[in-house]
């Protein structure tokens, strides 16, 4: 499979699919549920990003996956995940869970809270093998370790993540003080960025950036200059695979 944005492409927050469900308020980056985008349905083997805010003690019943790699990543809130290989986890901000669906499972993910609203990211790669066995897990991450530099979140099966993903891909983050530079991590032309900006402002490749917009780029790297103080989220994925 190839990839479907070529070169580089800057992804406007407001140009994402957009649905209000009431109990659920959703922005999706690449084509999915009733959002279709024939230029947006994957970007190498990054399938989904979904940018979710759960109404309190509301959240998705118990429904199916198999053959995905899905990570999620709080911003803001508890969401109470359980899942049909036996877990039953809350995970927080500067938490990340990680669930490789393999051969298939059932799991359920809710709003933990009855009075605050709980806000993820919720993404998608898609795997290099198929049907493996099934795997659960999450880790809490130092945000102090992610000030001013890039913060290992997720990385490939068998590499020094603590979590890991059946996919040459990894997920970073940092935080960026206005002012301040870091540069992006150097690829190999068969590899893309997607940068989502989650807060504040920057520059990179001479685009600005603001929240929830996003740039993806194939085969390069370069520096982000934050503008505003700024937290983002680094996907570096495999184009082909």
């Amino acid at each position: 499979m190839t990839h479907s944005i070529p070169g580089l492409e800057v992804i406007r927050s407001e140009s994402r699919g957009y649905f209000n469900h009431g109990w659920l308020k959703t922005y999706h980056s690449f084509s999915f549920a009733n959002y279709y985008h024939a230029q947006r349905m994957h970007f190498g083997a990054l399938r989904v990003i979904n940018d979710d805010v759960i109404a309190p003690g509301r959240g998705f019943g118990l429904h199916p996956h198999d053959n995905m790699e899905i990570i999620t990543i709080p911003i803001q809130g508890s969401l109470m995940h359980e899942d049909s290989m036996g877990h039953r986890e809350v995970i927080r901000p500067n938490d990340v869970q990680v669930m490789s669906a393999g051969s298939g499972l059932f799991h359920a993910e809710f709003n933990a809270s009855e009075s605050e609203e709980v806000a993820l990211f919720q993404i998608w790669m898609l795997p290099d093998r198929k049907n493996v066995e099934p795997v659960y897990n999450q880790a809490n991450f130092n945000p102090e370790q992610a000030m001013g530099q890039w913060q290992q979140l997720v990385g490939p099966k068998g590499g020094d993540s603590v979590l890991t993903i059946h996919q040459q891909a990894w997920v970073k983050r940092a935080f960026v003080k206005a002012g301040d530079t870091i540069a992006l991590s150097p690829i190999t032309p068969q590899q893309g960025h997607y940068v989502m900006v989650v807060s504040g402002d920057v520059e990179i490749m001479n685009h600005n950036l603001h929240p929830r917009d996003a740039l993806a780029m194939t085969g390069q790297h370069g520096q982000v200059r934050a503008l505003r103080d700024a937290h983002l989220i680094d996907l570096i994925v495999p184009m082909q695979w």
